[in-house]
């Protein structure tokens, strides 16, 4: 649906903008025989500089995904039982079937995300990423609010 005004921001064009990358990025996981919620923990892996402490990736992926930290645990051991990331005591790092699996699935996605942005103003996205990074922090406060 193509429309000549520009919606108002509200958590209905957040969502579908978010849920429109997210299928495009599940599309790709699917592939690679990886769902979303271990991609998301792979890449905390894979952007580390080594070795990740296995109680810090879980609340890493706790507090973006917003998922409990048993589901978490159950992602990590999926992982490694898969030898994409191995654990060595308290340390999680990526093998080197991990690092293959997480180049390809980036390099697709890349693909795909550069599509998405082209043509749109650095100066516009800069402000979507204020504005966005604004409600993440508002939002996160008012959940804290209601677990309290």
């Amino acid at each position: 649906m193509t429309t000549t005004t520009a919606p108002r921001l509200d958590p209905r064009v957040i969502g579908l903008a978010h849920y429109a990358g997210r299928a495009v990025l599940e599309s790709v996981l699917t592939r690679h025989g990886l769902d979303f919620q271990q991609q998301i923990t792979l890449r905390l892996v894979a952007v580390a500089d080594g070795p990740v402490d296995h109680d810090r990736l879980v609340e890493e992926v706790v507090t973006s995904l917003k998922v409990d930290e048993a589901t978490v645990r159950g992602v990590v051991e999926q992982l490694i039982a898969a030898r994409l990331v191995e654990a060595d005591g308290s340390e999680i790092r990526l093998t080197d079937a991990g690092r293959e699996r997480f180049d390809r699935v980036s390099s697709e996605t890349g693909v795909y995300t550069a599509r998405v942005y082209a043509d749109i103003p650095a100066q516009d996205l800069e402000t979507a990423g204020r504005v966005l990074t604004l409600i993440t922090e508002r939002a996160n406060a008012a959940l804290a609010a209601v677990a309290e």
